[in-house]
């Protein structure tokens, strides 16, 4: 399930807002200039099918945000838990950063964790199956896909060198909590 925790920036154990509500959710990253939707796959797809197949499924997104946004490039990433690369590609954004180009992410399956910094607070957004994610462009965050990744998402770019990370050289993302799978999950 999908989850939104905001934090004041110097207080990682103390979240001011924990919510699972979709509409909430939307709301307060609205209100940061944060895209949030939810998406429904018009055939069944699953980790492992061809990009293009994912793809058709979301077809009708895909193009809607493509018209609206000028996206130039639409792939598709899988990441799997005995990627052997896993460490190395988890500790790629787990410092706080941002691009040079929005960062638009589609979550067909698995699940990730954005955190935001704006404003002197953090917004914590665990974004899982169905999620999409639309960071503007200069937002600092860092990105934590656990230590066992398993997700597949659909990534939007206008520019090739967009989402290059440009790190800031702070310590904050080191004071929030990384995402362990089961312990950033919101409690039912």
């Amino acid at each position: 399930m999908s989850r939104l925790r905001i934090f004041n920036d110097d207080a990682p154990q103390a979240p001011l807002l924990a919510t699972s509500d979709r509409g909430e959710i939307a709301g307060e990253l609205q209100a940061i200039g944060v895209g949030f939707e939810q998406w429904e796959a018009a055939q069944p797809v699953q980790p492992g099918d061809a990009p293009e197949a994912i793809m058709d499924a979301y077809r009708a997104d895909i193009d809607r945000l493509i018209e609206a946004n000028g996206f130039r490039t639409v792939d598709v990433v899988s990441i799997a838990p005995d990627n052997e690369n896993r460490e190395a590609m988890r500790a790629k954004f787990l410092d706080e950063h941002f691009h040079k180009e929005d960062e638009v992410r589609f979550f067909v399956a698995g699940s990730g964790l954005f955190t935001l910094h704006v404003g002197g607070k953090v917004y914590e957004m665990l974004c899982e199956a169905g999620d999409l994610i639309a960071v503007p462009d200069r937002m600092t965050h860092w990105f934590d896909m656990g230590p066992e990744p398993s997700f597949v998402a659909i990534r939007f770019f206008t520019e090739p060198d967009g989402w290059v990370g440009h790190f800031t050289g702070t310590d904050i993302a080191r004071q929030f909590p990384r995402y362990e799978i089961g312990q950033a999950r919101p409690s039912r």
